[in-house]
């Protein structure tokens, strides 16, 4: 499918195809790496390198061999584990904004909050310290013991 939708598609349609399969694709790699069953067979990998050392004489291509395998999963893992990141906060965002949305008294400016300048998250970051500040003061107030 992919290979048609490249071939006969328009540019935006073949880019859309991609971005799914990629999705797809990022979504399986970042589940299916977070296993037992992964980290076994990396761990596996990693103590047949180990045993073939004396075998190659723990020569400096016996030591490129793990150096590059492991510097290119690395690098490709970023990509995908950032990819089914975005994907997954990007829901938790749209789920949050839900809840705001749908309670009466909540303040609709906190829906969509990622998208906020930096002044301000910090314009909202120190009302919720004064907020704090006064709920602490007031629960001081009513916790100490009676003068007498």
């Amino acid at each position: 499918m992919l290979l048609v939708a490249c071939r006969v598609g328009s540019p935006m349609r073949t880019f859309v195809v991609v971005k799914a399969v990629f999705s797809r694709f990022a979504l399986w790699v970042s589940e299916a790496a977070g296993t037992p069953l992964a980290f076994g067979l990396a761990f596996l990998t990693i103590v047949v390198w180990a045993v073939t050392g004396p075998i190659f004489g723990f020569s400096d291509s016996w030591q490129l061999v793990i150096n590059t395998g492991t510097t290119i999963v690395t690098f490709l893992m970023v990509f995908l584990i950032q990819a089914t990141t975005n994907r997954e906060s990007r829901a938790l965002h749209l789920k949050v904004d839900e809840l705001i949305r749908a309670q009466r008294h909540a303040r609709n400016i906190f829906a969509d909050l990622e998208h906020a300048t930096d002044e301000e998250l910090a314009e909202l970051q120190g009302e919720f310290r004064r907020i704090r500040a006064r709920a602490e003061a007031r629960k001081e107030t009513r916790t100490a013991p009676p003068s007498h």
